[in-house]
């Protein structure tokens, strides 16, 4: 089963690396970009077969290792 963690800052918490992102965007001229947000990504391959399983063991990852769940929220997704 494969599944991915998208991690990304909550709403309100300063970005710094995005707005330096955005900047180095406008730099390069690439205009009508107002605003970037990053983020993490983990695809994951799981041994399990099990939907509910898998998700739970992914809530934990997420939540133990994966997230600073002051700062950041996760998106869990199945993929197959």
């Amino acid at each position: 089963m494969k599944a991915r963690v998208t991690v990304t800052l909550k709403n309100g918490v300063l970005d710094p690396q995005g707005k330096a992102i955005e900047g180095a965007l406008k730099s390069f001229g690439l205009e009508g970009v107002d605003s970037v947000r990053q983020g993490k990504v983990f695809d994951i391959e799981l041994s399990l077969t099990d939907k509910a399983e898998a998700e739970a063991l992914l809530k934990a990852a997420a939540e133990k290792l994966l997230a600073n769940t002051v700062v950041e929220n996760y998106r869990i997704e199945i993929l197959g």
